[in-house]
């Protein structure tokens, strides 16, 4: 059976940054998170206007998605939806977005 998600290349990045970081001081923490973003991108799939859009940070047809101190950013209008990013959310992510899209 197809996954009803994928992840970009630069998600996927994101993925393992954000697993290293945690992993420095817990690999089994490290390894809850990372299974909770796959249980999070499957229910997205499932149910996908869960987020919401952020109309002044892109014009993109995005949607928005908190986890913990993180934003996932992804695209509802594709199948299978596309995550296209998961980024820090106390960073620019008006900036970030820019930079990838």
């Amino acid at each position: 059976m197809p996954s009803p998600f994928r992840v970009s290349a630069e998600a996927q990045s994101d993925l393992i940054d954000i697993w290293r970081h945690i992993a420095e001081d817990s690999v089994e923490l490290a390894d809850r998170i990372d299974r909770e973003f796959d249980e999070l991108f499957a229910a997205l799939a499932r149910m996908p206007s869960m987020g919401h859009s952020r109309k002044e940070l892109t014009n993109r047809p995005l949607l928005f998605f908190p986890m913990y101190s993180f934003m996932v950013v992804y695209r509802k209008d594709v199948r299978p939806i596309r995550i296209i990013a998961v980024l820090r959310g106390m960073r620019n992510l008006k900036k970030d977005l820019k930079v990838r899209l």
